[in-house]
């Protein structure tokens, strides 16, 4: 998502006017759950910014006789108990979960990652929850799908389809992060929501780092299910990838048609596009700094400036 990531967190991107980490904390406090820990950097003050109550900010609007929009940042602050913990190095998602294990402890606790928008009537979050209920365990929820997607997702192994298909849910045997198209245990992915115990924390200390450098969850999961219960959950909801640029546009334009404020002439403007056949101005930087267009749209800019002035 660079440059647009450069300075500004990636969960705090906006979608559809939320920023993406509030929809993930809305899912929790919907799920029935009171206590939020966020792993963050020291640098992303922005965002517990964001969930900060402002009393300025909501005097000014309330000054302009923005009521309703005084209440709605009001209400940030009175979502959940929100502590924060920091994650020193990128290291992975597993070492980032660790950093939450001091406020945690040895609860059963759910991950949910920000950049995974699932719009659902029932919150995917309370779906693990009550599987939990039913059946114990650690949980991840699965999807199926498609082949050229296997290598951008953790893809869960498990014996018998059949039984994923009418129960809802199975034990996983292995699990393996982002596998080629011929290594993949199955065509079920993993997606972006967990529901771990305290089992997990063991697992992750015996996981070692990766080709890049991380401890993978996945890696930690596929060891705990040799020796622990682990279910994968097939969730019901809609699902936006909006980590990566197509993902978050698809989520930015289908979470704006539920909004009763924006439907009707975002439906009228989709439907006036006409696709252009070629960019009108589409600057690619080279390694100078220098766009590439600088050069070449020189005489067509004096020449247009020429126009201009006559």
């Amino acid at each position: 998502m660079l440059p647009a990531t450069k300075a500004l967190p990636k969960e705090m991107l906006p979608v559809a006017a939320k920023p993406m980490i509030q929809y993930a904390v809305e899912e929790a406090v919907a799920s029935g759950i009171e206590t939020i820990v966020v792993v963050t950097r020291s640098r992303k003050s922005i965002l517990q910014a964001h969930f900060r109550r402002d009393r300025e900010l909501e005097s000014f609007l309330e000054s302009r006789r923005q009521v309703s929009e005084a209440e709605l940042v009001r209400q940030f602050a009175k979502l959940a108990e929100l502590r924060y913990v920091e994650q020193k190095e990128p290291l992975g998602l597993a070492d980032a979960i660790s950093c939450a294990r001091s406020v945690v402890r040895e609860e059963p606790f759910v991950v949910l990652l920000p950049d995974v928008i699932i719009d659902s009537v029932q919150p995917v979050t309370e779906q693990l929850i009550r599987a939990h209920e039913s059946h114990g365990g650690s949980i991840v929820v699965i999807r199926e799908i498609e082949p050229q997607e296997v290598e951008r997702f953790g893809v869960v192994g498990f014996e018998d389809a059949k039984i994923l298909r009418m129960q809802g849910s199975i034990r996983l045997t292995n699990l393996a992060e982002k596998p080629s198209l011929a290594d993949a245990p199955s065509r079920f992915g993993i997606f972006g929501r967990y529901l771990l115990e305290a089992d997990i924390w063991d697992s992750i200390a015996e996981t070692t780092r990766g080709m890049r450098g991380e401890v993978q969850l996945t890696d930690a999961l596929n060891l705990l299910c040799k020796k622990k219960l682990v279910r994968g959950l097939l969730f019901e909801g809609r699902h936006f990838d909006a980590g990566n640029p197509l993902g978050y546009i698809m989520a930015n334009i289908e979470l704006s048609l539920g909004d009763p404020r924006l439907e009707q002439p975002l439906r009228a403007y989709l439907s006036s596009l006409q696709v252009c056949a070629e960019p009108q101005y589409s600057p690619k930087l080279t390694s100078e700094g220098r766009s590439q267009s600088d050069r070449t749209q020189q005489t067509g800019l004096g020449a247009a400036l020429a126009d201009r002035s006559h």
